[in-house]
């Protein structure tokens, strides 16, 4: 009895032995795929994806420079009214507030600085010190970027922010409000290729197409953008521009992607 019980025994060991043996070169073949997957004979393809959106969303950003002297708190008024009175047009526009975003604001000072080409001598025979910089005034300068959804009415609303006071504007672009929606789509597209190329490149291999090891993206999208002529520091006489017509237009949207396969 006892030694069929040793036996037993012996048998059982062997079993769990093998079982852990099993279980730890799974794991080994398992860890060192995942950590090593340049160790495979594996092969690429790669795919281009296209597609043309519309470009829904123009931007731009005003500034309201104002200058003034040491009464900070006057000045700031001024600036805020100037800078409200603008915002205030474009809301009534139809631009929502979302849409109307205060980018910076900043208070400088304007400084006097002296020269002295010729050094004083003081009574006591010493050189006197050329006068410091001494601060004459500030300079506030507030802008707001603003994005435009109605197409209809860019040329209007650029024309009435400079008409209200503002005496900087940047370029005008257009862009697209969910860019990933449209990307997901050339994104697709471009793997689909890629797969496509894959499966071809095995079959003229005389291989199949094994696992998929890794996946690269690239590309993205461009911004139009339209210039619109007008700079900082205008004069009056550019204080009431003719609306121009504005065609955003399309942009071409491309990604670009490389599967790496292993080979079987």
């Amino acid at each position: 009895m006892e030694t069929k019980t040793k036996k037993y025994l012996y048998i059982a060991i062997i079993i769990v032995l093998f079982i852990i043996g099993y279980a730890v070169l799974s794991y080994v073949n398992s860890y060192s795929k995942s950590i090593e997957p340049s160790s495979f004979r594996s092969f690429s393809a790669s795919g281009e994806g296209k597609v043309m959106a519309i470009l829904d969303v123009a931007q731009f950003t005003f500034s309201v420079i104002t200058e003034g002297g040491k009464g900070i708190a006057d000045l700031q008024k001024e600036n805020t009214d100037k800078a409200n009175k603008i915002i205030s047009f474009i809301k009534s526009s139809g631009v929502e507030d979302k849409d109307i975003k205060t980018q910076n604001y900043n208070l400088e000072p304007r400084y006097q600085y002296y020269t002295c080409p010729t050094p004083k001598v003081s009574a006591n025979g010493g050189v006197e010190p050329c006068p410091p910089p001494e601060i004459v005034g500030y300079t506030i300068n507030q802008s707001v970027l603003v994005k435009i959804r109605n197409f209809e009415k860019i040329g209007d609303i650029m024309s009435g922010v400079v008409q209200n006071g503002a005496n900087s504007f940047s370029q005008l672009s257009f862009t697209i409000d969910d860019p990933s929606l449209v990307q997901d789509k050339a994104r697709e597209e471009a793997i689909a290729k890629a797969r496509t190329r894959a499966e071809l490149i095995a079959k003229a291999g005389g291989f199949k197409v094994g696992e998929l090891l890794s996946l690269e993206e690239g590309g993205g999208y461009p911004i139009a953008d339209y210039r619109y002529g007008i700079g900082g520091g205008m004069e009056k006489s550019l204080a009431a521009p003719a609306s121009p017509q504005i065609q955003p237009g399309s942009q071409e949207i491309i990604v670009n992607v490389t599967l790496r396969y292993e080979i079987r």
